[in-house]
């Protein structure tokens, strides 16, 4: 089992940075990738961001140029710095951790989510 403990959601001005942070426990292969995703009220969950243990690194196009992720292997955590930020970033953010094992399948496991809201 794999579990996801998320941290630095919260309240800023439009304009403003955060950085969240997550952190991976348990069984974690080596090959995997961890990111982020976000859902705003009334909306489907999207991918933000996400980086491959082998260092790929895919973002959303509204974020490029603003966000930033990154990881921490030896701590098996994932940051995601998100810089002039907007209104329209609001969201419930959550960390994901992805792996496929031979012989086993996928591990496909979500934190609890971190809000993050920006004012206008």
């Amino acid at each position: 089992q794999v579990q996801l403990v998320e941290s630095g959601g919260g309240l800023v001005q439009a304009g403003g940075s955060l950085r969240l942070s997550c952190a991976a426990a348990g069984s974690i292969f080596s090959i995997n990738t961890m990111g982020w995703y976000r859902q705003a009220p009334g909306k489907q969950r999207e991918l933000v961001a996400t980086l491959s243990s082998g260092g790929r690194a895919n973002l959303v196009d509204s974020v490029k140029g603003r966000f930033t992720i990154s990881r921490e292997f030896a701590k098996n955590t994932v940051y995601l710095q998100m810089n002039s930020l907007k209104p329209e970033d609001t969201a419930v953010y959550y960390c994901n951790y992805l792996d496929f094992r031979p012989n086993i399948g996928a591990t496909n496991v979500w934190g609890k989510g971190t809000l993050v809201t920006v004012s206008s």
